[in-house]
This record gives structure tokens, C-alpha cells and sequence, in this order.
């Protein structure tokens, strides 16, 4: 995974959040993406939504899946790009 590729959360049509770095060539405006360092978002606690895991990342009582290579996602229904925080939080959490 580079740490150069765009840290995004990504929603699909399937209720399914997650987060990770978009890889080499990839458009956000697609319905399939892949994304490489993905993990999913099983639970995130807070009263910020899922937009604010891409503000501040997971918070406490989070769970938040193993990671994953490289993963294809369908029937993408929002792309919302991370801070830096976030990617960082994202990254390190256990």
C-alpha cells in the first residue's frame, strides 16, 4: 500500500462502510473501486455519523475490521476523502 494514494471512506449500496487508500488509477466517479489497506467499519461510536470517521477517524468502542491487501468494492454510493487524522487513526488502530 503506498502512503502516497488517497486515504478515502467509502460507502456502498450494500450498507457497507469502508476505509482505505485508493489504488493507482483508480476513479472515484466508478462504481467499482478498489481499494488497497481496506478495512471495514463493523460498528463506530460517537455522535458524528460515518462522516465522521472521515474527519476524526474511529473513536473508542469502534470496531473496525482486520485489513485486507487489496479489495474490490461494488456498487459504490459515496467516496469521501479522509483527513489525515483519520488515515492515521484508521491505520494504527489495533
Amino acid at each position: 500500500m503506498s502512503r502516497q494514494a488517497k486515504p478515502v471512506l467509502v460507502t456502498t449500496a450494500h450498507r457497507g462502510v469502508f476505509y482505505g487508500r485508493l489504488a493507482p488509477g483508480q476513479d472515484e466517479n466508478d462504481r467499482t473501486l478498489v481499494l488497497e489497506g481496506c478495512r471495514n467499519v463493523i460498528y463506530w461510536s460517537g455522535t458524528a455519523g460515518f462522516l465522521g470517521l472521515a474527519a476524526r477517524g474511529p473513536e473508542d468502542g469502534s470496531t473496525i475490521g482486520a485489513t485486507a491487501e487489496r479489495v474490490h468494492l461494488h456498487d459504490i454510493t459515496s467516496v469521501t476523502d479522509c483527513s489525515a487524522e483519520a488515515a492515521d487513526r484508521f491505520e494504527s488502530w489495533p
